[in-house]
């Protein structure tokens, strides 16, 4: 089954804390889910400066700069594995590296018939 691992941390502590993950070590991680056949897809999001969130409202496009909500955590990236089921897929989220200083959201892949 497939799951999304959605990292979240504050943007501007993300590389700063004692604990913080450098880029090597989180490409570290991957390659390994990658060799265990559980990775399928990985990748870092640039700031949420460069963020722009679209909606439709009564059939007009609305385009704004930004994310679409306030929060103290942003989304920083994800990972999408493959796991036999949620156990283990919060077992693999774990051991992401930025689980240390911010939070990893493991989500269901819903499947579409399309």
């Amino acid at each position: 089954m497939k799951y999304l691992c959605l990292v979240y941390s504050e943007e501007s502590k993300l590389h700063d804390l004692p604990d913080s993950p450098d880029d090597a070590e989180c490409m570290a991680y991957a390659e390994t889910l990658q060799r265990s056949g559980h990775l399928l897809a990985a990748e870092p999001l640039e700031s949420v400066k460069t963020a722009t969130t679209v909606r439709i409202r009564a059939g007009k496009l609305s385009v704004t700069d930004g994310p679409f909500a306030e929060t103290k955590e942003q989304l920083a990236g994800f990972y999408l594995i493959d796991a036999q089921d949620l156990d283990e897929a919060i077992q693999l989220a774990a051991r992401i590296p930025p689980a240390r200083v911010g939070s990893i959201e493991v989500r269901p892949v819903r499947a579409l018939n399309v």
